[in-house]
Formats: C-alpha cells, sequence, structure tokens
C-alpha cells in the first residue's frame, strides 16, 4: 500500500469516526462530504474507506486507532491539514460541532503531534 493510499484510507476512516462520534451520521454530514470532496483527486478512494466503516458498522475507537496508525506510518505530511479542515466542516454540518466530534478531532491532533514528537527525539533531531 503507498503512502497515498495509506493516507486516504485514514482520512476516509477518521471521517467515518467523526460522523459516528455523537451516536448517528447525519445526512448532512454525508452531504458535506461528499460536497468537500467532490473535486478532490482522492475522493472515490477516501469515500470507500468511509462507506466500508459504514456497512461494517466500525467501533469508533478501532477506526479511530486503525486511522492513527496509518498516519503515523506515513509520517509527516501536507495532507493533514486537508484532513483537519474536513472533519471540522463535516462535523459542523448537523447541529455544529458537539463536544464527542470535537474529542474525535482533537485527540487525532495530540495524538500525531505526540508521535512525531517522539520520533523527532528518538533520532535527536530535537
Amino acid at each position: 500500500m503507498t503512502d497515498q493510499e495509506k493516507l486516504n484510507d485514514a482520512l476516509g476512516e477518521l471521517l467515518y469516526a467523526v460522523c459516528i462520534a455523537d451516536g448517528v451520521i447525519q445526512p448532512e454530514e454525508k452531504e458535506k462530504l461528499s460536497q468537500m470532496l467532490k473535486n478532490h483527486a482522492w475522493a472515490q478512494e477516501i469515500k470507500w474507506s468511509f462507506d466500508y466503516e459504514v456497512k461494517k458498522k466500525g467501533d469508533l475507537e478501532d477506526v479511530y486507532q486503525k486511522a492513527l496508525q496509518r498516519c503515523k506510518e506515513v509520517g509527516p505530511n501536507p495532507a493533514y491539514n486537508f484532513f483537519i479542515e474536513i472533519l471540522e466542516e463535516v462535523a459542523k454540518e448537523s447541529s455544529g460541532i458537539q463536544k464527542s466530534e470535537a474529542d474525535v478531532i482533537q485527540g487525532f491532533m495530540s495524538d500525531l503531534q505526540a508521535r512525531f514528537l517522539e520520533d523527532l527525539k528518538a533520532n535527536e533531531l530535537v
């Protein structure tokens, strides 16, 4: 699996985790997701990953950890800025960002940052 494929899967999984965090995936969230991915080069792959988790009814924590692991494998990447933007936009769509959704987004940012800082320290780059 290439780094791009890992990122596509991770974003689809993270989108699922954010959408399901409040207990149910809202139609408005799905619509916003489609709208935001409409012109994205990897939209089909990201949507496939999201839809796979929807059909599988993946456990929030398991899906989150799987996505986080893929991102850790890829390492620092400018795509994470887009990840945060789309996660926040989708979460806002139904009735604003709920605490459970914000927790997933903030957790992702914190967990990823902590991992990358560990890597820098382990390689004596900081």
